[in-house]
């Protein structure tokens, strides 16, 4: 670990606690539109991340869930992409599977990562070309070559995917993500149009394990965009990665035109 990693880590780590205090506590919550739950610890963590961050790195640019967006962050070369309480609508409901989503973006990369679930005592971290952890211990994703048995997080799976194994599912799609990384999942799979602050951090963590992680279409996904989202990702183990493309191409297609 850096010493610039460190000091993400450690913040993270803070804003974890700040968080972790209010857990399953009385605090406001509301939904910024129908369906998308947000929080007073929500906005209490961002800020409390921004301060933080900016402070360690002055000229990088912001990008967070709870922050209405600054385009100057499309002219930075290092970009914080944050999400203060990824699976915000587990923590409000007093379940585990949320955690904090920390990256540091460099032209289009996630660089550094970290997500804190201090809920689930899960800290994971990965640097660009070093490896990740969860807790200080090196993961890795796991090895697969046949689709049929690869284990998905879902609550059910379609009658299409019968031949898939369901796993328990944390809210947080970072959590989900890092599932894969650690070799507890084979196979984490969006194909919608999604926010890129939900998934920086996991993506690095996920790719530093060995797994391999694209958009819905297997294109490459980068970060920084100017309307800061992505089309779905898909992130699995390499050797099941381009078949769970292509049985789930004709659904992102035509997610994709709707």
């Amino acid at each position: 670990m850096t010493e610039l990693g460190a000091a993400v880590a450690a913040i993270a780590a803070e804003a974890g606690k700040l968080a972790m205090d209010r857990w399953r506590t009385d605090f406001r919550r509301w939904e910024k539109v129908p369906g998308s739950p947000v929080c007073e610890v929500d906005l209490e963590v961002d800020a409390f991340l921004r301060q933080r961050l900016e402070a360690l790195i002055p000229d990088a640019g912001w990008l967070s869930e709870e922050t209405a967006d600054n385009r100057d962050r499309l002219e930075a070369d290092r970009v914080w992409v944050v999400d203060p309480i990824d699976g915000t609508r587990d923590y409000i409901r007093g379940r585990p599977g949320w955690a904090v989503s920390v990256a540091l973006v460099e032209d289009g990369r996630p660089v550094i990562g970290v997500l804190d679930a201090p809920a689930r005592n899960e800290h994971w971290f990965a640097e660009m070309a070093m490896g990740a952890s969860r807790n200080r211990k090196r993961i890795h994703a796991a090895r697969r070559n046949v689709l049929a048995g690869a284990r998905v997080p879902a609550d059910q799976l379609p009658k299409v995917d019968a031949d898939l194994v369901a796993v328990f599912k944390p809210n947080s799609i970072a959590l989900r993500i890092a599932m894969v990384a650690a070799g507890e999942a084979d196979l984490v799979a969006s194909l919608r149009w999604g926010n890129e602050w939900d998934i920086a951090a996991a993506v690095l963590i996920a790719r530093e394990s060995g797994a391999k992680v694209t958009n819905a279409l297997g294109a490459p996904v980068s970060f920084n965009s100017p309307d800061g989202e992505a089309f779905g990702v898909v992130a699995a183990v390499p050797g099941i990665h381009d078949a769970a493309i292509e049985r789930l191409r004709e659904r992102a297609l035509g997610a994709l035109k709707r």
